[in-house]
């Protein structure tokens, strides 16, 4: 039974009325395992409240009932608050896959690309911790509306996913597979968001196509070969 964890930001936890990526994500899951033959944990269930400005939210849209809302994503949270508490986390949920989009809010309040990159690979020490095997598929960080006309903010971004790419290749090996996935060649804050920087409908869908594809690439469908998630 693999256990899939959603780590991430704004972008992932949703706010009320959503369904988020994290839904279409598992879509792909039952798709791939079948039901029974996955779960989706973590130490979060709800969605972000805006009117109350907090996570306790569960107005999920129209999910499906069967839809596990596990996970650990916070709205204003970054690589710099989910390093000290990813050990924790993997180790509660026995987490077998994480499946990782952070880092705009880092660069955009917290840190620069360089420290951002530091926290980056003390959340793989920690989930490693906890799970000497445990895989990982990170996102690059997507620019947002702001990027557009703040150029200091958007080559911190570039940076920083270069960064993230040399840490990705740094920390792979074979008992602990990192992966990187790519940004949707056809995403378009314009189209795919709402706001710029949160993803609609279509945006939720590129999202979890893009990790679903990524897995599907390097690691084969289930059962496919040794090395495999299965």
């Amino acid at each position: 039974m693999l256990r899939f964890t959603f780590v991430g930001d704004s972008m992932t936890i949703g706010s009320a009325g959503e369904l988020t990526w994290r839904y279409r994500m598992w879509q792909h899951l039952r798709a791939a395992y079948g039901d029974g033959a996955f779960e989706i944990a973590g130490p979060r269930e709800t969605l972000y409240d805006k009117t109350a400005n907090a996570a306790v939210s569960h107005d999920y849209a129209d999910a499906d009932p069967a839809f596990p809302r596990a996970h650990l994503a916070g709205w204003g949270e970054g690589w710099l608050h989910m390093a000290p508490v990813i050990e924790e986390a993997v180790a509660l949920a026995r987490t077998d896959v994480l499946l990782i989009s952070l880092g705009l809010i880092d660069l955009g309040f917290y840190t620069n690309a360089e420290q951002t990159a530091q926290n980056v690979r003390r959340f793989v020490a920690g989930a490693r911790a906890a799970n000497s095997r445990v895989r990982m598929v990170l996102l690059p960080v997507i620019p947002n509306v702001r990027a557009e006309t703040d150029a200091p903010f958007a080559a911190e971004v570039a940076h920083f996913n270069t960064l993230l790419a040399k840490a990705v290749a740094d920390l792979d090996s074979g008992r602990s597979p990192l992966l990187l996935a790519s940004v949707p060649e056809s995403y378009d804050i314009h189209v795919d968001t709402y706001d710029g920087t949160h993803p609609n409908a279509s945006g939720e869908r590129k999202l979890a196509d893009t990790f679903a594809r990524a897995m599907r690439q390097a690691w084969g469908p289930p059962n496919a070969r040794p090395g495999g998630l299965a």
